[in-house]
């Protein structure tokens, strides 16, 4: 297993993930709440040793690696996407050519 580093680390990586993904009010959100709420409850104090505290750690990163993953792949489609088809003008001009013009004024 790769190690995870450390915890808060993590928690804000996925805080500023969320952020990105629901924007400016993303302190309103569902998964905002319920992220810091199961760090809070899964956190090592003097009193007790929280067992389950890797296996939040592993999910939070594996759900960090989603988030990630996720924009990356729709800044990847937004820029490589097609945009549906080009008229032969457009083509030439994105490979530098320029179609001859007829005689008459019809090209």
């Amino acid at each position: 297993m790769a190690a995870l580093g450390a915890p808060l680390r993590t928690l804000r990586a996925l805080l500023r993930e969320l952020r990105l993904a629901a924007g400016r009010s993303y302190r309103d959100s569902p998964a905002y709440r319920h992220v810091l709420a199961a760090f809070r409850a899964h956190r090592v104090t003097s009193e007790k040793l929280c067992r389950a505290q890797q296996e939040l750690h592993f999910q939070a990163a594996t759900y960090l690696c989603l988030l990630r993953s996720v924009r990356q792949h729709q800044a990847l489609h937004r820029e490589y996407h097609g945009r549906g088809e080009r008229s032969p003008q457009e083509v030439a001009g994105l490979v530098g050519f320029r179609l001859p013009q007829q005689p008459g004024g019809k090209g």
